[in-house]
């Protein structure tokens, strides 16, 4: 599969010089979309080493049950903040729980529905927005043909490899046009693009 998504990839030939000079690894099984989305929470505006101390105290105060949506409702605020989460936070993880509980969602075949079915769902939860269910699309449920035009590190890259120079909308609408010669692997050529954009600063 991912010998023919880099044969896919290499029709576009600024991309090709980034495939044959940039390793990726293979990705790990999928990911489970509650606590991928928990974790997205913690981890915003932190560095990963701050996020994941953060969320292991998290995670240590439900001792082996884990931060099931009911279990974490039973929290409050105080409780949380007490393992560093902000208030803000506090009340997104909260409100993810919420959602998960309500839509009955924590036993949902992930499978049975398209990305567009997850982004509209997901997005419903306030503190949750378009880029971070993207990611969990990308990663958690290995989704491959997905594109976050709106992530910074992608637009860099491809701003500096197409010597693209609109802004706003109209950058926008040249990346998609460009990507969406890369479906249906689009997932792959934007995780070339940040690799290549980390390498290159």
């Amino acid at each position: 599969m991912r010998l023919s998504a880099d044969q896919h990839l290499a029709k576009d030939a600024l991309l090709k010089k980034i495939t044959e000079e940039i390793h990726l690894k293979e990705t790990g099984p999928a990911k489970e979309v509650y606590a991928s989305l928990l974790q997205s929470i913690v981890s915003q505006q932190l560095s990963v080493k701050a996020a994941a101390t953060i969320y292991k105290r998290f995670l240590e105060l439900f001792e082996d049950e884990g931060p099931h949506p009911r279990a974490l409702l039973n929290k409050s605020v105080e409780e949380l903040r007490m393992v560093g989460l902000s208030r803000q936070k506090s009340s997104y993880m909260h409100n993810i729980a919420a959602f998960f509980v309500a839509n009955q969602l924590e036993d949902i075949d992930w499978t049975k529905k398209s990305d567009a079915e997850i982004i509209q769902l997901l997005t419903e939860i306030k503190g949750v927005g378009l880029w971070t269910v993207q990611m969990i699309l990308m990663f958690s449920l290995q989704r491959k043909d997905v594109f976050p035009a709106a992530d910074l590190g992608i637009q860099q890259a491809m701003k500096k490899l197409y010597g693209i120079e609109g802004k706003g909308r109209g950058l926008i609408v040249e990346m998609e046009k460009i990507a969406l010669a890369w479906s249906p692997y689009r997932t792959l050529a934007c995780r070339y693009l940040w690799k290549w954009k980390d390498k290159k600063s």
